[in-house]
This record gives C-alpha cells, structure tokens and sequence, in this order.
C-alpha cells in the first residue's frame, strides 16, 4: 500500500508591527501626530508671542508696529540687516559658484570627497568658536595686521573689528558652505556634454558657459541666495562678536530688547518685522522663479 504525502502550507506568520500598519485610519494618525506636536510647540507658541505686537492690557492696539516703523533707528536697523546680508548673499555666490564648478570638472572622485570634506567640516564646528577666532585674527594685534605692518603697507594697525567689514567676514565664513552646498547639487545633474557639444561647434568656452551651464545652474543660484540671505537676516552671535555698538543687526535688537528693558511688544513687534521681511524675500523669489522655464523645471 502506497502511502501519500500531503503537503500543507502554513501561512506564514504577519509581523505584529505590520498588522498594526494596515489597520484603518493609521496612515492619517501617524502624521498628524507629529503635526500636532509641531502645531502646539511651534506655531501655537509663535502666534501666541507675535500677538504681543497688535495687544496690550487694553486690547488690539497698532501702537507697537506703528512706533517700529516710524522710528527712524529701527528703520535704520532695518536697513543694516538687510544690507549686510545682501552683501554677504553676493560675497558667498562669488566664492562659492568658482568652488562649487571644479567640483564638477574634477574626475578624481578621491579628491572631490577631500574637498567636500574641507567644507562640511566647518559646519561640524561651533558656530561660536568659528566667530570667536575671527576677533583673534582681525584685532589690532592679529594676523592680518602684524603681516601688513611687516610688509610696510601699513604703518599703524588697521581698524578690521567691531564694524561692518568683520560682520561680513564672519557672516561670509559661516554661510559658505550653504551657498557651496547648494550650488554643488544642482550642478552635479547638469550634463557637460552639453557645453563641450557647443565647443564641438564652434563656441568658445566661456560663451558656452554663459549660454549653456550657466543658465542651467540658476536654480542652484537662486535657492543658494535664498537660504544664505534669511540666514543671513536673523544672525544674532557673529554680529554680536564681531560688530561694534554702531552695527546693531535686528536679531540683536530684539535680543536687548528682551533682556534689558522686558518691553516684550515692542520685542514682538520686531519680531513681526522680521518675520515679514524674510517672507516677502521668499515670495520674490519664488515669484521670480514662475517666469523661467529653467527654474520651474520644465523640459
């Protein structure tokens, strides 16, 4: 007598964590947990302190926003800040883009990585250790200074601390990487056979750069200056350090304003201002962005 084998298959057993997964409504419990807790900590407390600005013990009142935008030393901070990061915005696109294209014409993929590293690593240091050295190299006594004298181009030390250019370096030096950054990743998917196929024909290089490489690294551009230029305006520790009593940028404004004379809607008041500034910026340059094709991503 033949004896039959039966093979009985045993469904195999469903991790706990995956049944959890696909029971219904879950995939909108799990993001709007995190939502909430963003909603609560970020915008519910943002809200709750910018609405210091347009009230007081007497109920909704414009006298804290009309006193920041009359006075002419708000104003004139105002002014500064968006000055000194407009400036420190073009310092960053100049360095960086020339940085940002060798990146792309090495081949060596050894020293591409060295040289990222070199850049990434100043954003593993302190941002008030890398501030702090600047005052050591640009006091009267510092680096620069000792070499000009030595050299004879200067015969006495040159004021390079506590005034708008040592804010600029400074700024300049930390924002960097971002611009690189930035640049670098919208580079690295443009296609070089484009220029050398207009250098095939007979355009000279920079031509083709201009007309070919440059245009397609516009976005890299644009969303580099955006980043640099609101980081940029809400800089408190490097203007802090570096700038002098005559270079007080917004950020630094409202932090004396909250500290030494606890005038908390005018605080709020500047801090509206700020938070303004940064959005219009954002709008012209997403607004900027509807008009290119090469922005907006279209083949």
């Amino acid at each position: 007598m033949k004896s039959v084998e039966i093979e009985v298959q045993v469904p195999a057993r469903v991790p706990f964590l995956y049944q959890v997964m696909r029971l219904p409504g879950l995939k909108w419990l799990l993001p709007f947990i995190p939502l909430v807790y963003m909603a609560f900590l970020l915008y519910y407390s943002l809200f709750s302190f910018l609405k210091l600005s347009v009230s007081n013990e007497s109920g909704f009142t414009l006298q804290y926003i009309q006193e920041v935008l009359t006075d002419t030393f708000y104003l004139k901070v105002l002014w500064l800040t968006v000055r000194t990061a407009t400036i420190v915005t073009a310092l960053c696109l100049l360095l960086a883009y020339p940085v940002a294209y060798l990146l792309i014409l090495i081949q060596s993929v050894r020293w591409k990585k060295v040289i990222l590293g070199i850049v990434m690593i100043t954003l593993w240091i302190s941002l008030l250790v890398r501030t702090f050295s600047w005052t050591v190299i640009l006091q009267d006594h510092g680096i620069i200074n000792e070499f000009l004298l030595s050299i004879g181009v200067i015969h006495e030390p040159v004021q390079l601390l506590y005034n708008s250019t040592s804010v600029v370096i400074g700024m300049t030096h930390v924002l960097l990487p971002y611009m690189i950054l930035n640049l670098y990743s919208v580079m690295e998917g443009i296609d070089l056979r484009l220029v050398q196929a207009a250098q095939g024909m007979g355009s000279r290089p920079w031509s083709a750069f201009t007309k070919i490489f440059f245009p397609l690294s516009l976005p890299g551009v644009i969303s580099g200056s955006l980043i640099v230029f609101v980081m940029g305006l809400g800089f408190f520790i490097t203007p802090a350090l570096l700038g002098g009593q005559g270079n007080v940028m917004i950020a630094k404004l409202i932090h004396d304003n909250f500290h030494k004379t606890l005038n908390w809607h005018l605080v709020a008041s500047l801090s509206l201002l700020l938070i303004v500034t940064k959005l219009v910026i954002l709008f012209v340059g997403f607004w900027i962005s509807r008009f290119s094709p090469v922005l907006k991503g279209d083949d």
